[in-house]
Order: C-alpha cells, then structure tokens, then sequence
C-alpha cells in the first residue's frame, strides 16, 4: 500500500497512516486503503487487537483538500464510510487510536470511531470544518455529542476549537494521556491487557456495549442481548467452557478465539 503501513505481531495489527509530508491527510486512494486494511483485521481469526496511529508530528489533519479540489470536488467513500471506518458497525474486535499528534476534521473523526482513544501529550484534537465552508460529515459531530454530552460537544463544534489531549481526557473521549515518548508502551500495555482476556469475551462485551446504547431502555438491553450475533458466538465457544475449567484447575487459561 502507498499511503498506509501495515505490521501484524502477537494477534495485533497496527495501522500506520504514513503521508507525514501532508500531516497524513487522507486521500480518495487512502480511504481505500484503509477500507482494506480493516476488511483484513476483521476477517482474520489470528487478529485480536487492531492499533490505528500516524507517521511524524500528526495523527490525521483529516480530509487532503488538495487533493479533493484536484479531482473536481468529487467525493466517493468505501463501504465503511470515511477512511474505511466510520460506519464499520459490524466489527466486535477492538480497535486503538494512538493519536501521536493532530487529530483534526476527518482524522478526529477516525480516532472517535475507534473503540478507545490513548493520546500524546503532543495530541490535538478538533472539527474546524466550517471555517472552511463544510461539515464534519463523517460522525464526528454525531460521535462526540453522544460520547460527552450536548453542551460540550456543541461548544467544540460551533466554535472549531481544538482542544489538548488532557481536556479530551477530561471531557470524556481520551482513555489515557501520556508523554510522546511513552505513546508506545502505553498502546502495548492496553493491547495485553486486552490479550489477556478471551477474545470471544471481549468482542460480545464490545457488541453488547454499542448495540445496548442503541435500545430504548435498559430493560430492553438486557432482554435483547441474547440474540446478538457475537453473544451467540461468545455462548458456543470453546473459550466460553475453557474460562470456568482453567480457573477450576488452577491454571492460566489458554484462549482460542473461536
């Protein structure tokens, strides 16, 4: 691939958004590519944990203008939606943002479509579309209105302000903020924490979690999530019957994933 980086070790894969030079602003061929790239994590059963982060000084400046203005103003996005993910709702494995720097417009609204946000002291984040004439179109103002709150997510939004990772922390969409230079062992510490776990256990826990959101009431959530796909995978699995008997024989379990 010409505008991202792929790496798989240990059950991860890591997605480096690698066009430095433009602050890895995303191209019609990049989303593409990252359309692929997640097709590829979510189909591979030897794949648990997927890391989304960005080459140099910047996570994503969002959408490469340039590059939009170049192809005549034409915009077409994958089947997943904006860089291959906002509208990935059919994905129970989990998926990291290492924001390391700019999040802004389109690539703060890929860092909020990921399951968890760890960010850099260095990071930034905002949707200053409208100061260019556009909308923050790819869930961006949706996501974060949910994930906050009205009233703060609007003040982020109407006033195109970028705020510092540790106000994302405080504000509820950041997990974890860490100096630059520990970014890295911070995302290999959450990714064995998640490791440790039954993958089967994560991705129903995952599914349950968004698709409960999504049910008029808690009641409703509870009586539902029986019939959720990766609740039914979870219910059948061989990690489902390996939890109960490893802790019975006093020894670590060994997960398989199915």
């Amino acid at each position: 691939m010409d505008n991202i980086r792929i790496e798989i070790s240990g059950g991860v894969r890591r997605i480096t958004l690698n066009r430095p030079q433009s602050l890895n602003a995303i191209t019609p061929d990049m989303h593409d590519e990252l359309e692929a790239a997640f097709n590829q994590f979510a189909a591979n059963a030897d794949e648990f944990v997927c890391v989304v982060t960005g080459e140099g000084r910047a996570f994503c400046a969002g959408t490469d203008l340039k590059a939009v203005v170049a192809s005549g103003g034409h915009r077409s996005y994958p089947d997943h939606g904006y860089a291959g993910i906002v509208e990935r709702f059919d994905c129970p494995k989990p998926i990291i943002a290492a924001v390391n720097g700019l999040a802004l417009g389109g690539g703060f609204e890929l860092a909020l479509a990921c399951d968890l946000i760890l960010a850099s002291d260095e990071a930034s984040f905002g949707l200053p579309e409208p100061l260019v004439g556009a909308v923050a179109l790819g869930g961006g103002v949706h996501r974060l209105a949910r994930e906050i709150g009205q009233k703060q997510a609007l003040g982020m939004i109407l006033t195109s302000r970028r705020v510092p990772a540790t106000e994302g922390l405080r504000l509820g969409f950041v997990n974890e903020v860490v100096p630059a230079s520990e970014l890295d062992t911070a995302v290999t510490r959450w990714c064995a924490e998640i490791l440790a776990a039954s993958p089967m256990s994560i991705r129903a826990s995952k599914e349950m979690v968004y698709r409960g959101l999504n049910e008029p009431s808690l009641a409703a959530a509870l009586s539902s999530q029986e019939a959720y796909p990766a609740y039914q995978a979870w219910r059948a699995s061989d990690d489902a019957r390996e939890g109960p008997r490893a802790f019975a024989e006093k020894r670590k379990p060994v997960w398989q994933g199915k």
